[in-house]
């Protein structure tokens, strides 16, 4: 059996992808994960993972996954956020021609949440509580989660070890800052941490023995066209400052890397060389609109969940002898 950690990144309902890459991913008893680090819709998925194991397992996992996404589809079966049949037509999954999601767009750049939701509402903790067990999670003594949520007055990342994992924790990794007021932890304020880290590749690195990290990338670090107006432009820098911090800590485990093949680092330095791999689904994510990320409804999270399947599937057919060996993405060539 080869033992990977996981480095999940967010994207609002694009995180079904990660669902299903998980699945597959548990499915294979050649394969144990020793961490997560996670943040917004990662740290969902990795909050199932651990609770999911620590209740009973492989199966137990799995079932608590597939639970959580078929209740936001359920809920979303009565949300009036739907897609219009010019969305249909045009926008592959999109909400950009819905009027729930214009007006909420429009109205969302002139009042702030707290002027608009003072008392903190966020439908997600009903979503969070219907399934997972937090006390359980505290407990857990097998996969270890990390989470990384933004320090709103220092800028900072802060990431949350296994034994803080609360749902203020998951709500506050989740929160972005247009949508929800920032959530209070211990005296201070939090917002999406895919501002900073997503998600942070440092613990794995840190704290872990296994020195293969797996990133299941959910942001599109391409895109196919230069954007032409302000909607797509904003999402489009979007992309880029959420995926640039990963860049960043790409930059330096390259650097390290280079270090160790050239014998300048040995194993008595406490440095271990750390080889990179990547799941993921480029050219879909770069098709699908990103108002997409809004859209909750079954047929769309089936697609992704079953995106993610088959790419944990070519990878692991591809590149599970790889594990434990070398890195299978040219991180240079990828994130450089």
């Amino acid at each position: 059996m080869k033992t990977v950690t996981l480095a999940l990144q967010g994207g609002g309902s694009h995180g079904a992808f990660t669902w299903g890459v998980l699945d597959r991913l548990l499915e294979d008893e050649r394969l144990a994960v020793e961490a997560v680090s996670a943040t917004s819709a990662g740290a969902i998925n990795g909050a199932l993972l651990a609770c999911g194991m620590s209740q009973g397992g492989r199966a137990a996992a799995r079932d608590l996954l597939a639970r959580f996404w078929w209740h936001v589809a359920e809920v979303a079966r009565f949300s009036p956020l739907q897609p219009t049949p010019l969305d249909r037509a045009t926008t592959r999954w999109g909400l950009c021609f819905s009027p729930l999601y214009q007006w909420g767009d429009m109205l969302l750049r002139l009042f702030s949440p707290m002027q608009i939701n003072p008392w903190g509402i966020n439908p997600l903790r009903s979503v969070l509580r219907a399934v997972i067990d937090f006390g359980c999670l505290k407990r857990a003594d097998g996969i270890r989660l990390y989470v990384s949520a933004t320090n709103v007055r220092s800028g900072k990342v802060r990431i949350f070890d296994p034994e803080e994992i609360s749902e203020d924790v998951i709500v506050a990794a989740t929160t972005l800052p247009h949508l929800f007021p920032a959530v209070r932890i211990a005296g201070d304020y939090f917002w999406d941490g895919g501002y900073v880290a997503n998600p942070a590749i440092y613990p794995l690195v840190r704290h872990c023995r296994s020195g293969e990290v797996v990133i299941v990338q959910v942001n599109p670090l391409g895109t196919r066209t230069i954007p032409a107006t302000s909607d797509s432009i904003l999402h489009r820098i979007n992309e880029i400052s959420f995926n640039a911090s990963v860049m960043r800590e790409m930059h330096a485990l390259a650097f390290i890397a280079a270090l160790h093949d050239r014998g300048w680092i040995d194993a008595q330095a406490g440095v271990k060389k750390t080889h990179i791999h990547m799941i993921h689904a480029e050219e879909l994510m770069m098709d699908l609109h990103a108002s997409s990320k809004f859209n909750a409804e079954g047929p769309f999270l089936d697609l992704l969940f079953e995106a993610g399947r088959a790419s944990a599937e070519s990878w692991l057919d591809e590149h599970y002898d790889d594990i434990g060996t070398r890195s299978t993405i040219d991180v240079n060539e990828v994130y450089l």
